[in-house]
């Protein structure tokens, strides 16, 4: 269990044990309603809710990355909300005697159900933007992992006829469309076996077939790009 829960799980249960003396230290004289059907309606909607809020919590900071966090806020924000909703009315079933039980037993389903459903669709958003983001991150893998390789050539070159070109190489590459496709698999294909003939070029410091290498795959890089530009 994360670090997060360990914190909130004190204050989960405070929060719980105030609710409960506060309900069970009131007299009957002050809440003549007291231990009457509304009441249990009210104490147990609010009990229920707010066991709810802390599987939602647990759910929250369980989450594997920051990134799933952030996604996951709206859920946490609703969840501390439908219990505030929950609490106050709640106490006004379990407090005012004149309102019929069925209509505290009403109110409670329509919360429920209100929030219920506003939690699923957060979390389908939610699903639906994660998805998303790790099909981006799939889709401009290609790039991303060669201009890195790229830029680490280009410390490696030793003379600055070699440096000169790995840092055309590595510019084209860099500013090229990051985002791949199926249709680009055979280009990128060639882009990284040329690549490789390319770096090992500029490690053995061979000038003119680094210039010819490195040339040849600048025009490789920039017919992706066409290429990609015709499949948007």
């Amino acid at each position: 269990m994360k670090k997060g829960i360990k914190f909130y799980l004190p204050c989960w249960a405070i929060a719980l044990a105030v609710f409960n003396v506060i309900t069970f230290a009131v007299p009957i004289t002050v809440n003549v309603n007291k231990f009457k059907p509304s009441f249990w309606i009210g104490y147990t909607f609010i009990t229920l809710m707010f066991i709810a809020q802390l599987a939602c919590s647990i759910m929250f900071f369980k989450q594997d990355s920051n990134d799933k966090r952030f996604l996951n806020i709206p859920i946490i924000s609703l969840s501390y909300t439908a219990l505030i909703v929950s609490i106050i009315v709640g106490a006004v079933a379990m407090v005012v005697s004149f309102i019929p039980y069925w209509v505290g037993i009403i109110l409670d389903v329509l919360i429920v159900a209100f929030y219920a459903i506003a939690i699923i669709s957060s979390k389908a958003a939610a699903y639906t933007i994660e998805n998303i983001d790790k099909k981006v991150k799939a889709q401009t893998f290609f790039i991303k992992s060669l201009t890195v390789d790229a830029e680490s050539l280009l410390l490696r070159a030793k003379s600055d006829e070699t440096k000169a070109i790995a840092k055309k190489v590595y510019e084209a590459i860099r500013y090229s469309d990051p985002m791949s496709n199926e249709a680009l698999s055979h280009v990128e294909a060639q882009i990284a076996i040329k690549f490789n003939e390319f770096s090992n070029a500029v490690v053995e410091d061979n000038k003119p077939l680094a210039e010819t290498l490195g040339n040849e795959l600048i025009i490789l890089v920039n017919d992706r790009n066409k290429k990609c530009k015709i499949l948007k």
